[in-house]
This record gives structure tokens, sequence and C-alpha cells, in this order.
């Protein structure tokens, strides 16, 4: 017996069995929000970037509270802040779920399944409401 020691295993998305040969994972929908949800965090930073900025230009004086905000009611400027929404909303949602599964439950793969499928419905049915209620109010 040697006292050599083993080599490390690889990560899965690593582990083939060489070229042309397929993949011992696949994409799965937690593996996915998983994923997406790092994003999210990003997206954070960036939107906790965007509120400094507007605060910036709220101290800078009506010229450049008016050109951010310009920026911002763009179209380009809408679909960001539609999108750190979501983010904002998927966030939330994972870390309620991150809550269970640090008490140690819903672990079992339909139940991980399915709360996967449930943040991402509740991303896209609560950023939808806000910003319908956004337009509702006459705010955009």
């Amino acid at each position: 017996m040697s006292d050599a020691p083993r080599p490390r295993p690889l990560s899965p998305h690593l582990m083939t069995g060489g070229i042309g040969s397929p993949l011992l994972w696949r994409w799965h929908i937690t593996m996915a929000t998983s994923i997406f949800h790092r994003a999210s965090i990003f997206g954070l930073y960036l939107s906790a970037l965007l509120l400094a900025g507007w605060l910036l230009a709220l101290a800078g004086g009506p010229q450049s509270y008016g050109a951010y905000t310009g920026a911002l009611s763009s179209p380009l400027g809408l679909l960001v802040l539609f999108a750190l929404t979501f983010m904002l909303f998927f966030n939330l949602a994972y870390n309620v779920r991150q809550a269970f599964w640090d008490m140690g439950k819903g672990f079992k793969i339909a139940e991980a399944n399915a709360g996967s499928i449930a943040i991402i419905a509740f991303a896209v049915a609560t950023t939808l409401a806000f910003w319908a209620a956004l337009f509702i109010l006459g705010v955009l």
C-alpha cells in the first residue's frame, strides 16, 4: 500500500470520460436558481449603486437630478429597474427557502424542485404586480 496522497476529486462539471463523453451532471432547476441567486446578489449591489447615484444627483441640484431621473426613465433605464425589481423579489424568495433549508426542511428532490418553481413564480408575480401598481398609480 502506497502512502502517496490520493488525488482530490474533480468538480462534477470537470468529470468526464474524455473528449466527447457525456458529463456526469445535468442542468436542473435547483442548480439554475442557485446560480441565478448569485446573479441577483450582483443585481442588488448594482441597485445600491443606483440609489447612491440618485442621492448624489439629488444633492447636486435640479439639473443633475433631472438628468439622472431622465436616464432612469428612459426605456433602457426602465428595463434595468424592472430587472433589478425581479432580482430583489427573487432574492427575497430564495432567502426564505434558504431559511427553511437551514432548519432541515425541503431537501427531498420533489420539495426542492417545487421550491425552486415557487421562487421563480413568486418573483415573476410580484415584479409584474409591483410594476402594474406603478403604472396604475401614474408613477410611470
